[in-house]
């Protein structure tokens, strides 16, 4: 593997004291972004599977257009990568390779190992010219802030095997919802080690957390990482953009992900502008911004590839502007914004709000009523949404989109449970 001195410009001790101590305490571009500085709420909502409500042959063959620079670490990725969220046919992993896309982001628990071994099995004839980022995770899920260090550099060594290489480019802290998971002092040491056997090259972190903002600053701050993989899409988070500089500044590369606010398939399939997909408009309105260095999307099959890459390169113009803000007004009183919490202590019953959307969402957009239920029925019966038919229902009044909680909830409580 090529040989990597940048992260260890701060050292993990002088750092990590630091963060302990914290932890328990010009043209449409230049507008859009002045204007997205009024908007306080995310819409974070995992990637659905989606497709265009149409196909334009013009996107057929579609490739990478431009690479960019993930900060200081050498490597120039494509501007749209692959995500390997739910992969199953490594002969798509290999037709984004030939397309261009040259950066794979991939996880234990996605498919429990499933991604990994396939985009493993599809990427070792490319391994020369191509970037591998996974995660600290298991099959079962992301790995305790407390787990010893040597059983976060065997769960990393069980990735290497599964995905057929010798080392990671990048290894991230993922679900940094706090800044004592972001400096735990066992996952920045296992970092150390590995890398100083040359098994992983660069620390990144990621976050879904209504602490986004505090997460990230801390992480570019810090000095420990790398690279930042986060949450960012059309008119959210405006604290991002400063962040975001700061880190370009700091040589810290920025890859987007929930590019596509979660493109409900239920309003995409007759959301249709002209030849215009909407993921091509949200790609155009993400990489619009030059601190990013890239975005990573979920990619499942040949169809997405060619509508993915036909927005790279592309520069944001009114019209996509026009069919995002569409979008947002279509579900503008519908879905609930994880990132936003501002109901959740108005509940009487300790109702998990977002999560019951989330978990209906798995059900009715991205077609896994299995797993949306399997989930449902891990809350507590005097936690689940059972208990918000008869309730007052004090959320609603806190909600800033004025959802209609208890009528969803209850409707979500028949679909799950």
């Amino acid at each position: 593997m090529p040989d990597d001195d940048r992260s260890n410009g701060v050292t993990r001790r002088r750092v990590l004291t630091a963060g302990a101590g914290l932890a328990a305490a010009g043209g449409v571009g230049a507008a859009v972004y002045s204007a997205w500085r009024s908007s306080t709420y995310l819409f974070l909502l995992h990637e659905a599977p989606t497709h265009a409500g149409h196909i334009d042959h013009a996107w057929q063959g579609s490739q990478v257009q431009r690479y960019r620079a993930l900060g200081t670490t050498g490597i120039e990725m494509s501007d749209i990568s692959f995500g390997g969220a739910g992969i199953g046919n490594p002969d798509v992993v290999a037709r984004a390779v030939e397309r261009g896309v040259n950066y794979f982001d991939t996880s234990p628990d996605y498919s429990r190992t499933g991604s990994e071994q396939v985009i493993g099995r599809a990427l070792r004839p490319h391994r020369d010219k191509v970037f591998i980022a996974s995660k600290f995770c298991t099959a079962e899920g992301h790995l305790p802030k407390d787990t010893p260090v040597a059983q976060i550099i065997a769960s990393v060594e069980a990735s290497l095997t599964r995905l057929q290489t010798d080392y990671l480019d990048v290894c991230i802290i993922h679900e940094c919802n706090d800044l004592g998971r972001l400096m735990a002092p066992t996952f920045h040491e296992a970092f150390d080690r590995l890398k100083q056997q040359g098994k992983v090259r660069f620390l990144g972190v990621s976050s879904h957390t209504p602490n986004l903002e505090q997460v990230m600053r801390h992480a570019v701050d810090s000095g420990r990482f790398q690279m930042m993989l986060v949450a960012y899409n059309f008119k959210n988070w405006p604290d991002l953009t400063d962040i975001f500089r700061d880190a370009h500044a700091r040589g810290i590369g920025v890859v987007a992900m929930k590019t596509l606010k979660s493109a409900r398939a239920t309003v995409l399939q007759s959301f249709v502008e002209g030849k215009q997909a909407f993921s091509q408009a949200a790609f155009k309105w993400v990489l619009s911004n030059p601190h990013v260095s890239g975005l990573v999307v979920s990619i499942k099959d040949f169809q997405q590839i060619d509508e993915y890459l036909y927005a790279s390169g592309q520069k944001l113009t009114d019209g996509d502007l026009a069919l995002l803000e569409k979008y947002d007004q279509r579900i503008a009183h519908e879905y609930c914004r994880p990132g936003c919490g501002e109901c959740l202590d108005h509940c009487p019953n300790g109702v998990p709000v977002d999560d019951v959307f989330r978990y209906a969402m798995y059900a009715e957009d991205y077609g896994w009523p299995a797993q949306a239920r399997e989930q449902y029925a891990r809350l507590p019966i005097d936690r689940n949404a059972s208990r918000c038919a008869s309730c007052p229902a004090p959320c609603e009044a806190a909600c800033p989109f004025e959802i209609s909680i208890r009528q969803k909830l209850a409707g979500f409580d028949r679909l799950l449970g």
